[in-house]
């Protein structure tokens, strides 16, 4: 079997060498490639890794979790939620800049890009790392999952004081991999239009989220 070797950050490569060398990863990896051969697949490979890559394992100070990347046409590129510069920001990511214009204050920015959360450790992470061009969850079952999931548990074992930020049913699911007495988890509706309207909008996360940080000796998210 031949050694998968990811781009990735080195604190993230230490804690997951051995994850990226068990058969499902291998699997998935040949899953990926035969995928390529045949369809666009969103984010790019140089970005599949970008939410480790903008937050190394030992600056994270909270967590964001998606289900899968955007799969329109030049809107993925590694961090849940977020579009890169230029991209008009979907509906779900206008709604949470709402919230956190209410909550915190800052003005509604003017880009879609969160690699400034992602730089202060808000690791924005989805729990499908790909998907094929224009098909929504095309890549669940095949591995990802599992990875994301021992991603979770590693940080609630070897992380402490770091604030889960889960919205939606999906997300609400992975409470049972946190350490709730290690850890913040804040539970939400998702924040798009179908749903905002139920709790997400005046759920303070983000303030709530800032008062643990500095409670727990972390500085605060410039949201």
């Amino acid at each position: 079997m031949s050694r998968v070797n990811p781009q990735i950050e080195d604190s993230w490569k230490e804690v997951l060498t051995d994850e990226f060398n068990k058969p499902y990863f291998e699997q998935l990896k040949h899953f990926l490639i035969e995928e390529k051969r045949h369809y666009a697949i969103y984010p790019p490979g140089q970005l599949i890794f970008n939410a480790f890559n903008q937050t190394p394992f030992n600056k994270l100070k909270v967590v964001i979790l998606g289900q899968d990347p955007y799969h329109g046409k030049g809107q993925a590129h590694g961090l849940s939620f977020s579009v890169p510069d230029g991209v008009l920001p979907p509906p779900s990511l206008q709604n949470i800049f709402k919230e956190i214009n209410t909550d915190v204050g800052t003005p509604t920015p003017q880009s879609g890009n969160l690699t400034r959360l992602a730089e202060q450790g808000v690791m924005l992470l989805n729990a499908i790392l790909t998907v094929r061009a224009g098909k929504a969850a095309t890549h669940h079952d095949r591995g990802w999952e599992h990875f994301t999931d021992t991603v979770i548990q590693k940080i609630s074992e070897h992380r402490s004081g770091v604030v889960f930020l889960l919205w939606g049913k999906y997300a609400r699911n992975k409470k049972v991999l946190i350490d709730r007495g290690k850890h913040l988890i804040l539970e939400a509706p998702h924040p798009s239009p179908y749903s905002a309207g139920y709790g997400f909008f005046g759920c303070k996360h983000f303030s709530k989220a800032n008062e643990y940080l500095i409670k727990n000796g972390s500085e605060a998210i410039e949201w």
